[in-house]
């Protein structure tokens, strides 16, 4: 959920509608969705050799000279970390290793190429770079062992832990320009969370323990923030669902939406 966390936070900004996303490739295929993140100034990325360095200073180009303010939201490990898949932390960690670079545990070796073309193309538009770090309550068992982060279902539906949040913010004038020096920068930024997480999840001093250094601050979301949307939302999704005429139209919506979405998105990467 953490895309919902980068949500959060820009309402607390006032700039909900300025997030923009650099997505796997695969998520453009999502129903509706997919459609809606691209027209949305989504930039949708391959990985390894199919990255494609042109396309994506391209939308970024189209991003400024529409003079977009924007935040825009990279996830440079590429996938998420999943306790319950250890072969690709294994791989991960491999891949550190043979590259001479420091293990990680608690995140992956992160992925240099999309967070160097994004700050690379956007250096004279963007103000800096905000290195976010995203812990959740509860998600340790009994044996100490970290699980798997709450799911998007159950961060919405259940009774959710408290989410911790440490955000640093970085100067563009220090971030090396050169790739080969930005990556080195990069992973030195994601031992930095490591060693936060380690603190916040294996802190012998239980004190310590499920929580980040320096002060923190409780920040509550006010209603007025989120519920007129909600009410808005809600009400047009129940008006349509009460009728039979709304509900057909609800359907038709997902159905062709989705086909039109996948169609021009295919078409118009």
């Amino acid at each position: 959920v953490d895309w919902i966390i980068a949500d959060m936070l820009a309402i607390r900004q006032n700039a909900l509608g300025h997030v923009r996303y650099v997505l796997k490739d695969g998520l453009k295929w999502l129903p509706l969705y997919g459609w809606y993140f691209s027209q949305h100034g989504g930039v949708y990325v391959k990985r390894s050799a199919k990255f494609n360095e042109k396309e994506m200073r391209e939308k970024f180009r189209a991003q400024m000279k529409a003079e977009t303010p924007m935040y825009l939201v990279i996830f440079p490990e590429g996938t998420r970390y999943n306790p319950e898949i250890p072969k690709v932390i294994a791989d991960s960690q491999s891949f550190a290793e043979k590259e001479g670079l420091a293990i990680l545990k608690h995140v992956l070796t992160p992925r240099v190429k999309a967070t160097h073309v994004a700050i690379d193309t956007m250096k004279d538009y963007l103000d800096a770079v905000y290195d976010v770090t995203v812990a959740y309550e509860g998600t340790v068992d009994h044996k100490g062992q970290r699980k798997l982060a709450p799911s998007m279902t159950e961060f919405l539906c259940k009774e959710c832990p408290r989410v911790h949040i440490f955000i640093d913010r970085i100067e563009l004038k220090d971030i090396p320009e050169e790739q080969m020096y930005m990556r080195r920068w990069l992973h030195e930024r994601f031992e930095i969370k490591d060693k936060l997480l380690i603190e916040f999840y294996d802190a012998k001093d239980s004190k310590r323990r499920n929580k980040f250094p320096g002060k923190s601050v409780h920040s509550k979301l006010s209603l007025k923030k989120t519920l007129p949307s909600l009410l808005f939302l809600g009400g047009l999704t129940a008006s349509m669902l009460l009728t039979e005429s709304g509900r057909k139209l609800y359907v038709k919506t997902w159905i062709y939406g989705t086909l039109i979405g996948c169609l021009w998105v295919s078409i118009k990467p």
